[in-house]
């Protein structure tokens, strides 16, 4: 599989709750102050940021995993999840590109579940660029290269990152 689009995926009652749960006040977000973490422990910082609310990594982390269990994971049926987290960043001047990278060196399964429409985008290893369009769902093996983006027309760009099995 190298990708697959679902637009709309979620209904629109359970996109909003989902949505309304994840830009409460009351949900913590992590600094970042690089997009891309690799394993090089000289590795210096990336010049970007971007803020993190992890949900689940081997254990859930989070408030809001139960509604995202029941609306997402529920609906992709995996054998097991490795992580899951909601990725926001900010608005820039310019759409900048963020390092090229894997999510895990083991084949995998992923989904990307765009929450706000805006110019930001994903671009896969084959160079295809996917559009942040609210409610639209990337499915692709993240151990392949692929990076984010910011974008330059929205305060934010917003999604949920979900890897499994």
């Amino acid at each position: 599989m190298s990708h697959k689009i679902i637009d709309n995926y979620l209904s629109k009652e359970d996109f909003q709750k989902l949505k309304a749960a994840i830009i409460h006040p009351s949900l913590p977000w992590y600094y970042h102050n690089q997009v891309v973490i690799d394993s090089n422990p000289k590795s210096e910082e990336d010049g970007n940021i971007f803020f993190c609310h992890p949900v689940y990594d081997m254990i859930p982390y989070s408030t809001i995993y139960d509604l995202i269990y029941e609306i997402i994971i529920k609906k992709i049926n995996p054998k097991a999840i490795r992580r899951i987290k909601i990725n926001l960043y900010p608005r820039t001047e310019n759409i900048i590109h963020h390092k090229q990278h894997v999510d895990y060196p083991f084949s995998h399964k992923n989904i990307i579940l765009y929450l706000n429409t805006c110019n930001g985008f994903t671009v896969l290893e084959d160079g295809t660029k996917i559009e942040s369009i609210e409610n639209r769902a990337l499915f692709f093996d993240s151990s392949t290269k692929h990076h984010s983006t910011t974008c330059t027309d929205k305060k934010i760009r917003l999604n949920i990152n979900v890897n499994y099995f």
